[in-house]
């Protein structure tokens, strides 16, 4: 069901539906994102930061967006959404709620905690988050993805959670991946092969792609060529696309200036141009930066400014350095 309903939502043309909203940044109190110290108060108790979570999925459903995303290492971005959802059953019939499992948050709501998650794809993971995410959204969780799947993750070829994931896909939930790491476009070809009963078991990946990372494409447009929906996270890197980085690259800003776009706009239309991309999310903190995420929808870029563009990529080894030692604030 998941599976169909992100499909519609997201075709060519959808506008602002073909940008989701994701949860990482005001689900918890501390982030790897550029800028937080201006776009978030010095103090962050839960309360403020639900209410910051709700005006965001407000400003996003008025605006069109219908894909949800959240996960169990997003401190209380459930709890948050699910609330949401609660309070809001008109909107809650028309959007698609995806999450993930596999990372298990233990900042116990610190800033300043020297371990914010714990990665594990064992079947004892999925099977206690799973029951912490059903109990939060219950029948209202359409995609459940496996968090940060490499190469090596023993969710590709253990087959006892292999079983787990066919169960909870008969049940009508879809179930997919998101990756990361300089070898994503292995992990997603190795998902691609994954099935179960003779049919895949990942109906959907979802990947960092951006300006300054954009390796895992070519296997992004086979997921999308295999039936695959394709949502793509990270497209501001982090804030290295936007304002908030120190020195944003120079082609992204000329191509801002003859667009009279905003950076963060322009890099979230360059990954819109793809063809085989899905869904889009949008990272924002304020309603003020999802308007302008949300921008990109209507944005055109012609050939030479994508190309460009295209010319800001880094190697992956260089990207995923650089994203390592961002510091979570």
């Amino acid at each position: 069901m998941g599976f169909e309903r992100l499909a519609k939502i997201a075709t060519p043309g959808a506008g602002a539906a073909r940008i989701g909203l994701g949860l990482a940044a005001v689900g918890r109190p501390a982030y790897i994102n550029l800028g937080r110290d201006r776009d978030l108060p010095a103090e962050r108790p839960v309360e403020v930061m639900r209410r910051r979570s709700h005006e965001l999925l407000d400003a996003a459903y008025a605006a069109g967006v219908r894909y949800l995303d959240a996960a169990r290492s997003y401190g209380r971005a459930e709890e948050f959404l699910a609330d949401w959802l609660r309070d809001r059953p008109d909107a809650a019939r028309h959007v698609v709620v995806g999450s993930k499992w596999g990372y298990t948050y233990v900042a116990d709501w610190r800033t300043d905690a020297e371990t914010h998650e714990v990665k594990d794809h064992g079947v004892a993971t999925f099977e206690r988050q799973r029951a912490l995410t059903d109990a939060l959204l219950g029948d209202r969780l359409d995609l459940y993805q496996i968090h940060s799947v490499t190469p090596d993750s023993p969710a590709l070829t253990d087959r006892e959670l292999r079983t787990r994931l066919a169960e909870l896909a008969a049940e009508g939930v879809t179930v997919g991946i998101s990756t990361s790491g300089p070898r994503q476009a292995e992990a997603i070809r190795a998902a691609l092969a994954v099935e179960a009963d003779g049919c895949p078991l990942f109906r959907t990946v979802q990947s960092t792609y951006n300006l300054l990372e954009p390796s895992a494409g070519a296997a992004l447009a086979e997921a999308h060529a295999a039936g695959r929906a394709v949502i793509v996270k990270e497209a501001v890197a982090n804030g290295r696309l936007t304002e908030a980085a120190e020195r944003p690259p120079a082609a992204l800003r000329q191509v801002a200036e003859e667009t009279g776009a905003t950076l963060d706009a322009v890099a979230l239309a360059a990954v819109l141009h793809r063809p085989w991309v899905d869904v889009v999310l949008s990272g924002a903190a304020t309603t003020a930066q999802l308007r302008s995420n949300l921008a990109a929808a209507d944005l055109r870029l012609d050939e030479r400014q994508l190309t460009e563009l295209e010319r800001l990529a880094e190697t992956p080894e260089s990207y995923w350095h650089h994203r390592s030692e961002l510091p979570w604030s």
